[in-house]
Formats: structure tokens, sequence, C-alpha cells
């Protein structure tokens, strides 16, 4: 019963973030919002870490068939990544270095 509640709470937040990229127009993807909405309930103390915990370990531990997808739609644009690779590289190098530097600042912060 516990992991249904859990399920639910991820499920609920996902559909959350579909209806308010939809309904608003919002650049982000829906799941984009439901991970924000996420972050969000779980500062706020709304959702408590024990009951979101055994589905998210669950799915960190199983990451790696997220990137599946990815993987094959790759492979099917082969011939673009041949002739785009400089600047798609570029893209890669700059937001990762981005990502790192502002997620380090905010635990920083937070620490």
């Amino acid at each position: 019963m516990i992991l249904i509640k859990q399920i639910a709470i991820f499920l609920g937040l996902w559909l959350l973030g579909n209806l308010i990229s939809y309904f608003t127009n919002a650049p982000l993807s829906g799941s984009i919002i439901a991970m924000l909405l996420l972050v969000v309930a779980l500062e706020l103390k709304l959702i408590k870490t024990k009951d979101v915990k055994d589905v998210a370990n669950f799915l960190l531990n199983n990451m790696a068939m997220f990137f599946i997808p990815a993987g094959v739609g790759l492979m099917c644009h082969y011939q673009v990544l041949k002739q785009e690779w400089l600047p798609i590289s570029g893209a890669i190098i700059v937001s990762a270095v981005l990502v790192l530097t502002v997620v380090g600042l905010i635990m920083k912060k937070r620490t």
C-alpha cells in the first residue's frame, strides 16, 4: 500500500506538471515542471521524504532505462550529429559547466 501511495504522488505531480505546461504554453515540458513541483513540495515539507523514498530510490537505481529512447534517437539522427558535431559538443560542454556551477553554488549556500 505504501508503494501505491508513493507512485500516486509521482504520477499526480507528473499529471499536474503536464497540465500546467499545456494550459500555460510554458516553454518547459510537463516532466520538468513536475520535478520542480516535487522539489518545492519537499522544501516546503508538503511531501515528506519518506513518502517518496522507495520509489525515488527505485527510479534512481534504474535510471539507465530512461536513456534508451534518447540513445535510439541519437542513432536515428547520426547524419545530423556527424555534420554538426562541433556546435553540439560546445553546447554540451557549456551547459555541463553551467549546471555544475549553479548546483555547486546552491549547495554551498544551503550548507
